[in-house]
């Protein structure tokens, strides 16, 4: 049986968890087994719903600790969770918290693991799983041998698919043990769209000279409903607030559609945001690297077209 961990925040189901639910029925499918869903916690969100996405069945361990990720206390859960359903295949998301979690569950269960995972595994002669190494830039093909295999998939690099069907809830009973970490506080960013969540990220770079311009990428950001984002240099000049760092040493992302503004694409930040499916690059130096990565490319002052883009996408959505 294939195990998929449904990873959610504040009561609702990551959008991440939907790709490995349908990712984790696909591999099912292959295996000639089923596939059933695990969620830690309480959510609002309604769990026999996740049928559609081909699972049977949603386990449960109802606890408010489990609300707030502490890696130890997940991973023993889970590892309980993984014995006591007879699963012998784990899926993950690979984002912040199967990063954590998911290579503790496979010390416990002496599993062998797979992280970062781009594609359905070859089961053809064996369990071979192609993974992204060296910051994306490359793949291999890695062979699980053991009876109990983890898989981590990288977010967007899965279709979604939803379909009919309903899931069984069923409740866990795995003691919870007290977290060691305490929370003492929680400063959360409202009203902008997680970056890790987002379809669409307009991210600027030094090009754009100063904090006081950057109202030209909000207002892009505004129009096609996307969260923004930045270079690192923009963040360690407090430009922008650090949260909104994309790069292999701030925050890596996958959406469907990235745009990058004033930004020259150094290799450190190309390997936070070379997953995007769709990578646009608005740069006044026709010699930037980052067009050698991107999918479109346009040469001029971003202070030119940006606001012309803008208005053009305006237009587009009134109907004019």
């Amino acid at each position: 049986m294939v195990l998929v961990f449904i990873d959610q925040t504040e009561g609702h189901i990551k959008k991440s968890s939907f790709e490995v639910l349908t990712y984790g029925a696909k591999l099912a499918a292959q295996l000639g087994t089923t596939a059933e869903g695990l969620l830690l916690g309480t959510v609002n969100d309604e769990l026999p719903a996740l049928g559609k996405y081909g699972i049977k069945k949603v386990h449960q361990v109802s606890s408010d600790t489990l609300n707030h990720l502490d890696a130890q206390v997940f991973a023993k859960v889970i590892a309980e969770a993984v014995t006591s359903t007879g699963a012998d295949t784990v899926v993950f998301s690979h984002n912040q918290t199967g990063k954590a979690v998911a290579p503790r569950v496979a010390a416990r269960l002496k599993a062998g693991i797979v992280t970062g995972a781009s594609a359905l595994p070859d089961t053809a002669n064996g369990f071979v799983v192609r993974k992204t190494v060296f910051s994306g830039k490359a793949f291999a093909n890695v062979k699980i041998d053991s009876p109990i295999k983890i898989i981590s998939l990288n977010p967007n690099s899965y279709h979604t698919a939803a379909g009919e069907g309903t899931a069984e809830v069923v409740a866990l009973n795995i003691a919870v043990d007290a977290p060691k970490v305490k929370i003492t506080a929680v400063n959360k960013v409202s009203g902008e769209v997680p970056l890790t969540e987002a379809d669409i990220v307009v991210s600027g770079g030094r090009g754009l000279k100063g904090p006081e311009n950057w109202n030209i990428l909000l207002d892009l950001a505004k129009e096609l409903h996307a969260a923004t984002a930045c270079s690192r240099p923009v963040a360690d000049a407090h430009w922008r607030p650090h949260h909104e760092h994309v790069g292999q040493t701030g925050i890596q992302i996958a959406p469907n559609l990235y745009i990058a503004i004033g930004i020259s694409g150094a290799i450190q930040h190309l390997a936070g945001v070379n997953r995007s499916k769709t990578i646009v690059v608005i740069n006044k130096d026709p010699e930037s690297p980052f067009f050698k990565a991107a999918d479109y490319g346009i040469v001029g002052d971003a202070f030119e077209v940006v606001p012309k883009l803008t208005e053009e996408i305006r237009k587009m959505r009134a109907g004019g």
